[in-house]
Order: C-alpha cells, then structure tokens, then sequence
C-alpha cells in the first residue's frame, strides 16, 4: 500500500536552471550549479525508476507500507530516506537510490567506485549511509512509541537499489557481503530470496509475535510523515554569494570612483554583495522576479498610467506569474 509519494521538486530545478543564466558568477559557482543540476537531475529519476518498480511490486499487497522521499531531523541529525517500507512483521526496509548507468565497483573492504568509461571516482557507501539512517531513526521511532511487541528495537533491512543497466562488480561474498545491492528491476526476485532467506523457524516464530494489523503499520507510516520535513528548495550554501568583482563589473562604470588629486588608476567601488536569490536589490541586467525567483527581462509598457514606461516583466509569464518591477529605483511586486 502507498502512503505517500516523492516531494516535487520543480521548484529547485527552476532556481537551477534560471541561476545559470546569471552574469554575477564565477567560473568556480557556474562548475557549481552544473554539477548540482545534474545531482538533482539523475536523484530524481533514479528515485523515480525505483519508486516505479517498488509501487509495482506492493500496490495491491496488504502486508507493507511504502513511503517514497522522507526527511527526518531529530536532535539536529538528519536522515534523509529514498525509499521506505514497513513491513507486518519482518520489520522495516530502507532503500538507497543510486542512479548510476556505469559501472558499479565493490572492492573486499566494501568500499564502492563508480566508473565511467575512463573515469573513476570512489562514492561514500550507500550501505553505510543508510545504516546512519537507520541510528536516527530508531531515535524517532521510539519518540512515535513505533516498536515490536517482543525482540527489542525495530529490525531494518538495508537495500541498495541501482539502475537497470548498471553493471555491478562484486567481491568475495566471504570478504564483503553485497548480496543487498542490486538493479532495481530486480528487487521481486531478490524479496523472494530475501523471504526465504529470513523465514527460518526461529525467526517465523519472533514474526508471529510481531505481527501488526494492516491499521496499525497505517498508523506509524502516518506518523513518520507528519514528522517529515522537507528541505528549503531554494537554499544556497553561502559560497554562491555572487563575487565583488562580479558586482563591479555589472554595476559598470557608474560606481567608478576617481580621487582627482591623485594620478592612482581607477578603483572600482565594491558594495556589500546581497543574496545571490535576491538580486534585484543590485543594478544588474537580470533581476530575478519578486514572485517566483525566475529570471526577469526588460520590456515597455502599451498601456497603463504611464506607455512607453520600461520596466522588468517576469518570464514566466506564459505560464501565469504577473511579477513587475520598475526599472529604476526601488521596487516593489505589481
């Protein structure tokens, strides 16, 4: 049963891809942004394609629970969960999306490589970072009273789930187990595995005492997603503050000061750098739009109290944003 979907994420897409269209970055922000685009660009189809196998595979069963993209913050950790399904009695899975279409590589210490024709570039262990997962969790979950009748703390079963054409190079199972990190295509044939693998008589019995009523799991997954908190779609880490001399050189020649008792070159007068999502307080050729935070662009009025009057429109304005700001002075949204 599905209780809740993936957060969209448009938002942040637009103020990425409307950001690269600035003239106040450097070359060192503009690397930034491309490379956090594609992040978010591959997560969200990766999460995707293995929310579609997941929903496949549980929609009409009436023994799990899948929550797809939760954020929990507990005592300033966070926990930030692709995929997660409880199960009746068997416990909870936590599922680890990694959209990689190369080659994946595991060495005999389980540390994990991704490989792209010539590139080679090692990734923090998925397996490890849903582990952490797992700790802060298991603090939340007995803050939500969530647990098993008998046995202690909520077991959790850590799969890692990658697409269906990567190309996964394993070691030894007796050096490191990687038994859980699989194709998300896969995930039906590794659950039946995983069914029988866990269905011994002494683990049988411990289910049997676990076992919760379909309203009760839809109860804690309720919980959990009241107790999610989604992250700010349009936070900036502080080093995409636009640069002084990127200021200097969009502001122009009007903020050139010359000293004319002195024969020392022109200096160029550097104001305190403002918000890089706040930029219309800059004179700069591309404000950004009071109501949206789409790039805006400078156009004249038809109509109104004053034709011929320029000022700055927003772009999307086709999709329905009436954003407006005046081209000089201070402005405020129409």
């Amino acid at each position: 049963m599905l209780l809740k979907t993936a957060d969209d994420k448009s938002k942040r897409l637009t103020l990425l891809e409307d950001l690269q269209r600035s003239t106040l970055l450097d070359a060192f922000q503009k690397k930034w942004l491309r490379e956090e685009l594609m992040r978010l660009r591959k997560g969200i189809q990766g999460e995707k394609d293995s929310a579609y196998y997941l929903d496949q595979y549980f929609k009409h069963g009436v023994n799990h629970v899948v929550l797809h993209d939760l954020r929990f913050v507990v005592d300033g950790d966070v926990a930030q969960i692709d995929h997660l399904v409880i199960n009746r009695g068997f416990g909870i899975y936590l599922f680890e999306t990694k959209n990689y279409s190369g080659n994946l590589v595991i060495n005999d210490h389980g540390e994990f490589t991704a490989q792209y024709d010539d590139m080679h570039f090692g990734i923090p262990s998925p397996i490890e970072q849903s582990q952490r997962h797992a700790r802060i969790l298991t603090r939340l979950l007995k803050n939500l009273d969530i647990g098993n009748r008998i046995g202690g703390e909520m077991k959790f079963f850590h799969v890692v789930l990658l697409h269906p054409k990567a190309i996964i190079q394993r070691p030894a199972p007796k050096s490191f187990d990687s038994t859980n990190v699989i194709k998300a295509d896969q995930f039906p044939s590794w659950h039946q595995k995983f069914v029988d693998r866990e269905g011994t008589f002494g683990e049988t019995l411990k289910l049997m005492a676990n076992l919760r009523g379909l309203d009760t799991i839809q109860d804690w997954a309720k919980k959990l997603v009241r107790q999610h908190r989604p992250a700010d779609l349009l936070e900036l880490p502080d080093f995409m503050q636009p640069k002084p001399i990127s200021v200097a050189s969009a502001v122009g020649a009007r903020e050139v000061q010359r000293d004319e008792s002195s024969p020392a070159p022109l200096q160029p007068k550097i104001a305190a750098v403002p918000s890089v999502v706040d930029l219309d307080q800059m004179v700069a050729t591309e404000p950004l739009c009071p109501r949206c935070g789409k790039v805006m662009v400078q156009r004249v009025a038809k109509r109104g109290a004053v034709p011929g009057k320029p000022f700055w429109g927003c772009t999307g304005y086709s999709s329905g944003c009436r954003g407006t700001r005046e081209a000089q002075g201070t402005n405020t949204p129409s």
